[in-house]
């Protein structure tokens, strides 16, 4: 098994502890929200598929990629790696990335990847840890173990993705983060904490351990340079009436 697959299967088993409900819950919430309004034939769902994010989207064709061939579900998984996707180029209307980028040994050939098989226009939704966040600032303290399932060397900020997007023309068209409590493993310290997410909302909103980001690809037009034939029609038609005026008057001072 490799580095990469490890982390995917950790992300799995943590997803299922208190603090990893806590995360997905909120990830589940923000992610049903972004894609009411999406619309399209095919939606893709890269990675998880134990964990299907688009069941309140509209778009009726949906699957799931995952890895390897056990999945839930219900045959409707296909089995790729994320940086080489098994899709038409300019074939799918939405995907979504839960942790993707994270678990991958390639995010740049995966965002690639993205890129070419979206429609124009099309859409696509990515969660990742904040490594500036709490969550994150503790994994990195020396000497303390990581509660994280994602290491810290492959934990990127939203804002790194937003470059990455920008460079293959995409629009960031929202950014939401949360998750601001402190990274507890018991029940009862989480509750304590609960008051945590109004402040950090309102106080340090871009430090939030969970971010969820929606982009648009965005197509430039091709516009073609050259002649305006209209305004040739024109001048050809002016031209040809300055010629017969000339012509008139000659035939006139010959007579």
């Amino acid at each position: 098994m490799t580095e990469h697959e490890n982390m995917e299967l950790v992300l799995k088993q943590w997803l299922y502890t208190e603090i990893g409900q806590f995360a997905r819950q909120w990830e589940q919430a923000q992610i049903e929200e972004l894609l009411q309004n999406v619309f399209g034939y095919h939606a893709i769902q890269i990675g998880l598929p134990q964990w299907p994010l688009m069941q309140q989207n509209r778009i009726s064709h949906k699957w799931y990629t995952h890895t390897d061939n056990i999945s839930d579900t219900a045959g409707l998984a296909v089995v790729c790696q994320p940086e080489q996707l098994p899709f038409a180029t300019e074939s799918i209307d939405l995907l979504v990335l839960p942790h993707t980028l994270e678990t991958s040994s390639d995010p740049h050939q995966v965002l690639r990847e993205v890129e070419r098989v979206l429609v124009p226009e099309g859409q696509v939704v990515i969660t990742g840890f904040n490594p500036w966040s709490l969550w994150g600032a503790r994994d990195r303290v020396p000497g303390l173990e990581c509660l994280l399932p994602v290491p810290p060397s492959h934990q990127l900020s939203p804002w790194r993705v937003e470059d990455w997007l920008s460079l293959l023309s995409f629009d960031v068209t929202q950014e939401r983060q949360g998750c601001y409590r402190p990274l507890c493993e018991q029940s009862k310290w989480m509750q304590r904490w609960q008051f945590l997410e109004k402040w950090g909302a309102r106080w340090w909103p871009l430090f939030g351990a969970v971010y969820v980001l929606k982009a648009t690809k965005r197509v430039s037009s091709v516009t073609m340079v050259g002649l305006d034939w209209a305004k040739q029609k024109k001048a050809r038609v002016r031209s040809a009436a300055v010629a017969q005026r000339h012509a008139t008057r000659t035939y006139s001072d010959d007579t």
